[in-house]
């Protein structure tokens, strides 16, 4: 009753709503071209359900029907053109199913071939010789000639018709509609009808006028229009940069509106005290002094802790930056106000290191620390569950174990969550709901996050950036070998072992081609086997199929220096901290992501020793694949790194970004048009700092458009 209420408030005028959505909100089946069955398609295919998601179904490209091309000018790297010219012989060639129509197109330049497979009896009957026709469609390559195969071809009545004076929009479209005749082309015909239906004020504008003028945007429904059915190139460009901005811009204020809603509404405990507890350790336990990045972000959590309000930070650091010890100090703040912490991570390996460093740490502090995974059961969980509830563990680390509905705090103050990338909001949600008010959050990430994508998917928290290594550590040096050099790389790690050292070796695991990867990875033990033969050297070999024992019994092996040797898939991306391994080699190189082998290096250069990362690929590489191992060789910044990650891969690639939910851009590239975003985030924020509400007269369109979408995407799931 009082969401009716909130409409009715928010739309006085309710019969020019009725009106805006009486055509958009339409069933695609009732578009003229489409029917039932076309309609359960284009559903199944491209999630077309109404008329309003046909009219956000943007074209990818545009064909120029402006231009006419000469015969004499056309070459294979040309896709679509448009020619003007007369067929001066058809000829019907091949037998039976291979027949096809040959014609042969001339203009003053030269002459080539149309061919048509089907329907060329229709074809032979339709073309009329020497006269001239406006021929278009995609040029191809055979036998190092030039043809055209079902072109569209256009009577010209004129001598003086040059080409059509439009842009052809070209759609997505899959196999399956196009078997129903749902091609690009037909797409775009429903697009034009459904245009046609529509009188322009059926798209009301959501973008408050001064920043349409600042900006020199097209209003709303001209560039829904425009992008459908541009005359020229200008309007297509125009269209889509206010359409692109409009998509920023909405995400912005969304995110914006949750962090101010957060600041001035969520209530938070207050730490208003740094006692014994966290003294004590400063200044007789720390094992190292702090960098100034991390004395930074410490006061960042510490001014959060103290405002009243819930605290929702951030902190990226690159592997090995010393993230865990700002964890770790935050967690004892939080004992010294009579709270309890937690931390959360993805992977059981991962936890119980966490455990094991943060337990000895605090070896002669009275804190009490524990570890619950899945694999602590019986007398043991019911114990650890019971002290969890009575206050007596101070400190709770584990997997998502803890969010199970039998954990239950005395007094939950903070809750950190480690690789948070690898857990959904869902999942992060449901630490909020472990104390009556819910406690500080503090989420952790080693994979740098690009400052595009920061601001577009994690843009209602806070972020703290720990952008300096502990004094000490040498940069890890990478370089490049092929198989041809594998006989060096064996002796190279041989002579590392020599010194004491170990080293990592890895195989790829992609889920597409897991069998075949296993069998690369048996046969790449094998062969270090043959390298480095018991009982002059141990190996150990890590995988998914292992049984969680034998995984954690060879792992430990490796960590204590039984074995000096670890192949493995990617299971050690993250969670094996050995300060000895000195080498790293990647295997198969180009199949890895950049991100991925950021990570991957990361597990060396640990310690005081030099490390190294050998790239080892196939003797040839794509293009691709050199750039990737070139931005390796060059830089250990993990920020650069991931910048150029989602260059190459693009942002929906990012681990992380997907199960988010809130990266679903139709138009906008946050890489190719950060210029877009920027200036999105800042209108955003210039306008909720001068009205939070939007009740201002020119924020009127904007807040009845948020107003109308509430419910309909995973913001409101997270707000």
């Amino acid at each position: 009753m009082a969401y009716a209420i909130y409409l009715l408030f928010l739309y006085p005028n309710n019969t020019i709503i009725t009106t805006v959505t009486s055509i958009l909100s339409n069933p695609i089946e009732y578009l003229k071209g489409v029917g039932p069955q076309k309609g359960e398609l284009l559903r199944k295919e491209i999630n077309l359900h109404t008329f309003r998601d046909l009219l956000d179904y943007f074209p990818f490209r545009y064909v120029d029907r402006t231009k006419v091309e000469k015969i004499i000018s056309l070459h294979a790297q040309m896709d679509y053109v448009q020619i003007r010219g007369r067929i001066t012989r058809l000829e019907v060639m091949g037998e039976n199913r291979a027949k096809r129509l040959v014609a042969t197109l001339k203009d003053e330049t030269g002459e080539m071939s149309l061919i048509w497979f089907q329907g060329w009896q229709w074809m032979e009957k339709s073309l009329q010789l020497n006269v001239a026709y406006l021929v278009f469609g995609k040029l191809s390559l055979f036998n190092g000639y030039l043809q055209m195969s079902h072109p569209e071809m256009e009577l010209l009545t004129g001598e003086t018709v040059t080409g059509k004076q439009f842009l052809e929009p070209v759609y997505y479209t899959t196999e399956k509609l196009k078997a129903r005749g749902l091609t690009a082309k037909a797409i775009g015909k429903l697009s034009k009808n459904l245009l046609e239906q529509m009188s322009p004020n059926e798209i009301q504008e959501n973008i408050p006028k001064p920043v349409l003028e600042q900006y020199r945007l097209m209003d709303r429904s001209k560039a829904y229009f425009k992008i459908h059915l541009p005359a020229g190139e200008e309007d297509a460009q125009q269209a889509r940069r206010r359409l692109k901005f409009e998509e920023l811009f909405l995400a912005q204020i969304r995110i914006c509106r949750l962090k101010i809603r957060r600041q001035q509404s969520s209530h938070g405990f207050l730490f208003n005290l740094v006692g014994d507890t966290f003294n004590t350790f400063y200044n007789e336990h720390l094992p190292f002094t702090l960098t100034g990045a991390q004395k930074r972000v410490l006061k960042e959590i510490r001014q959060d802790t103290v405002t009243g309000r819930q605290m929702n930070r951030l902190i990226q650091g690159d592997v090995g930056s010393g993230k865990t010890m700002v964890a770790l100090l935050t967690m004892l703040l939080a004992v010294d106000n009579g709270f309890q912490a937690c931390l959360m991570a993805p992977t059981e390996i991962l936890s119980q290191q966490h455990y094991k460093s943060i337990s000895e740490l605090l070896e002669k502090m009275p804190v009490r620390v524990a570890l619950l995974t899945g694999n602590v059961k019986g007398k043991a969980r019911k114990q650890i569950l019971k002290d969890v509830a009575s206050g007596e563990i101070h400190l709770l680390i584990g997997t998502h174990a803890l969010l199970e509905n039998q954990v239950e705090f005395r007094n939950l103050g903070m809750a950190i969550v480690d690789e948070q990338h690898r857990f959904g909001v869902a999942q992060r949600a449901r630490l909020w709901q472990k104390n009556v008010m819910p406690p500080h959050i503090l989420v952790m990430t080693a994979t740098p996050i690009p400052r595009t994508l920061a601001m577009t998917v994690y843009g209602d928290l806070d972020v703290s950036v720990i952008d300096e290594l502990p004094p000490g550590r040498k940069p890890i040096t990478t370089v490049h070998r092929t198989e041809f050099q594998r006989p060096q790389v064996m002796d190279f790690i041989r002579e590392e072992i020599q010194k004491g050292r170990q080293a990592y070796i890895v195989y790829p695991l992609i889920e597409e081609s897991e069998t075949l990867d296993y069998e690369n990875l048996m046969k790449g033990y094998e062969e270090v086997k043959a390298f480095f033969p018991e009982p002059r050297f141990y190996i150990s070999m890590v995988h998914g199929r292992q049984p969680v024992a034998m995984k954690e019994a060879n792992m430990h092996r490796f960590v204590t220096g039984d074995t000096q040797i670890m192949v493995a898939t990617t299971v050690i991306e993250v969670g094996v901290n050995v300060p000895n391994a000195s080498v790293m080699v990647i295997e198969s190189t180009e199949r890895f992501g950049l991100s991925q082998l950021h990570q991957l290096r990361g597990r060396v250069g640990r310690g005081a020793e030099q490390s190294f990362c050998i790239l080892m690929t196939g003797n040839k590489l794509g293009h691709d694949g050199k750039e990737r191992i070139q931005v390796m060789v060059q830089t250990n910044d993990g920020f650069l790194i991931s910048e150029k990650d989602m260059e190459l891969r693009g942002p929906g690639d990012i681990e992380g970004t997907r199960q988010s939910g809130l990266l679903d851009l139709k138009l906008a590239d946050i890489v190719a048009d950060r210029a877009i975003l920027e200036a999105a985030r800042a209108s955003a924020e210039k306008i909720l700092q001068e009205d939070p509400d939007l009740t201002m007269p020119e924020n009127q369109p904007l807040q009845q458009f948020l107003a109308a979408q509430l419910g309909k995407s995973q913001w409101s799931k997270i707000s």
